[in-house]
């Protein structure tokens, strides 16, 4: 009877065994299925694209002196590239820490003065620490930035533009009317100032 008791037990033993194996792998599985599917989502919510992703960045400066553009040929200078991303165009932006470019308006503004008195003829150029995608921007919507820029020097009083204040004050309103296009169109302004190439008023 001892005999028949040995072969019994064995078979019992080795069922629990098993048991307790599949349950510890089937633990494992379960373990790493969740650390797997943690890493994976987390990196999915981490490239997650955010708004201020699609905006144009600002240009850090360089202490390398910038390559002169190649002039008589027709080509214009690459656009700059940025890297430090903004929450939105109304940043505060440190003019000793990041890059400024210059556009120039090809054609200038030329229209009749609030008074009816004589007319403004006015050459502007754009400034922004931002990127080449507000250049961009900026190129592709010309005709509202002209149609805006006309508006404004139309109500111009020319008694104030013979003033330095009244100038500094036209520069301030261009600026705003700009960035204002450029949201309502594009999404982002960028524009941070508006400098005067030639001003005439006759």
């Amino acid at each position: 009877m001892s005999k028949d008791k040995t072969p019994d037990a064995e078979p019992k033993k080795g069922g629990k065994m098993k048991k307790l194996l599949m349950i510890g792998i089937g633990a494992i599985v379960l373990v790493g299925a969740g650390a797997g599917a943690g890493i994976y989502f987390g990196a999915l919510s981490a490239h997650e694209a955010k708004p201020e992703d699609h905006y144009p960045k600002l240009v850090e400066r360089s202490n390398e002196a910038e390559a002169p553009a190649a002039e008589g040929e027709g080509e214009e200078a690459p656009l700059k590239v940025g890297t430090v991303s903004v929450p939105n165009d109304r940043f505060k932006v440190d003019p000793r820490k990041y890059e400024v470019t210059y556009f120039a308006i090809p054609d200038p503004f030329t229209t009749n003065l609030a008074d009816g008195s004589g007319f403004l003829q006015v050459g502007i150029s754009l400034s922004t620490f931002y990127d080449g995608k507000v250049i961009g921007n900026i190129k592709r919507q010309q005709v509202p930035i002209r149609s805006v820029v006309l508006m404004v020097l139309a109500e111009q009083d020319p008694a104030m533009l013979a003033t330095s204040p009244g100038k500094q004050r036209l520069q301030r309103q261009l600026t705003a009317a700009i960035n204002d296009v450029l949201r309502d169109k594009e999404g982002f302004g960028g524009i941070d100032n508006v400098y005067f190439t030639s001003l005439v008023i006759q």
